[in-house]
């Protein structure tokens, strides 16, 4: 039912932003055979849910024989997506001018952490080491406190996986329409970057200092933190406009007139450890019972086995059980082409036969593949 039903797409298996860049295009519909060694060390089972709805074919890409089949395959495919180091793919035989040359209109999706150039492009690296050059890394965390890693969200998923997707789609829309392929370069310095837009922005206009945890989002301001409650718990608040802040206030029955100050920033570290004496008063649950039908924006902060059980998100199907496994179901949710899980993670080379069957690969072909070891 997916808007990128009939859609063919070739995955080279690797680890963290390619999986789930190929997750996206599968819960989305597109037909995404992922591409892996047999003795792929990283296969957690059924619960590598990163690896969900797609079908898997072991291909020997160090045979030539293997390098050819690949190639048969890109002349079938729409969209080939890859994680590699810059350069890993030429030395293969499978590099965007070959694959091209193969296929004039496909979209070649390269994910890395530099970029395919410059003069870092070469060296390894992780999600850290990419939002630390972007400046994201920098910017997170509390006054006079080292910076801390937001998990790997925002390089390998958010700069990394969602952009490329989002780059190859795009990519695919204009081939639509000139027929001719191109290559997508998705670095996570460059999306990460991105995806600091609009603090940028406000550094631009004098309304964000260079310090973390002294500006507005980024833990400085008193509505906006975190806060410890007596039962060892925390909650959320992000009351930013008046009228929401009043509702804050009034909720928590703050009576220092202090509050009412609310951008002094000069207030602010004062009206922080205020705050933290108020909500150190009740539990989590009590404060969930004053202020979260309210429009203080206000939130528990929940753990990973709270969040799927939680009523808003269970009325959303946020989380769904598939086949056993808890798990976070495809999003955002379309009206008419629903996005859908297609199937459960595969081990490798688990639809060699079924899936190169429905690419168009003759049975004979097949199985002389498979006689000779390459798949």
């Amino acid at each position: 039912m997916g808007p990128l039903k009939g859609t063919k797409v070739i995955e080279i298996a690797g680890i963290g932003p390619g999986p789930f860049c190929g997750m996206m295009l599968s819960d989305m519909g597109a037909d995404v055979i992922r591409v892996e060694r047999p003795d792929n060390p990283m296969s957690m089972g059924r619960a590598d849910i990163l690896n969900r709805g797609r079908r898997s074919v072991a291909i020997d890409l160090k045979d030539p024989r293997g390098v050819k089949l690949l190639l048969d395959m890109v002349e079938k495919a729409d969209m080939l997506q890859e994680g590699f180091r810059p350069g890993v793919m030429e030395k293969l035989g499978l590099g965007p001018d070959t694959c091209l040359d193969r296929n004039p209109s496909l979209v070649y999706g390269r994910i890395t952490g530099w970029g395919q150039d410059g003069p870092l492009s070469h060296l390894a690296g992780h999600d850290i080491n990419y939002i630390s050059l972007s400046g994201a890394l920098h910017a997170i965390g509390n006054k006079g406190q080292k910076p801390v890693p937001p998990l790997n969200l925002l390089g390998d998923f958010g700069g990394g996986a969602m952009l490329a997707a989002f780059g190859m789609v795009c990519a695919l829309l204009e081939t639509r329409k000139s027929g001719r392929g191109q290559v997508v370069d998705a670095s996570m310095v460059d999306g990460s970057a991105l995806l600091m837009t609009m603090i940028y922005q406000f550094k631009a206009a004098g309304m964000w200092r260079d310090e973390r945890g002294t500006n507005i989002l980024d833990t400085g301001a008193h509505f906006y933190d975190t806060y410890e409650t007596s039962d060892g718990r925390w909650i959320a608040v992000g009351a930013i406009e008046g009228k929401f802040y009043q509702l804050l206030v009034d909720g928590i029955q703050a009576a220092d007139p202090d509050f009412a100050d609310q951008n002094n920033q000069s207030k602010w570290p004062e009206l922080k450890e205020k705050l933290a004496d108020i909500f150190k008063t009740k539990t989590r649950d009590e404060w969930c019972d004053i202020l979260q039908e309210t429009d203080a924006c206000f939130s528990p902060v929940l753990s990973m086995d709270e969040a799927i059980n939680h009523p808003h998100n269970t009325f959303r199907n946020t989380f769904i059980d598939y086949e056993g496994v808890i798990q976070p179901a495809p999003a955002p949710k379309l009206s008419r082409t629903k996005p859908e899980i297609q199937g459960l993670p595969p081990t490798p080379g688990e639809h060699n036969s079924t899936a190169l069957a429905d690419w168009g690969f003759s049975d004979d072909i097949i199985k002389q593949y498979i006689t000779d070891g390459v798949i």
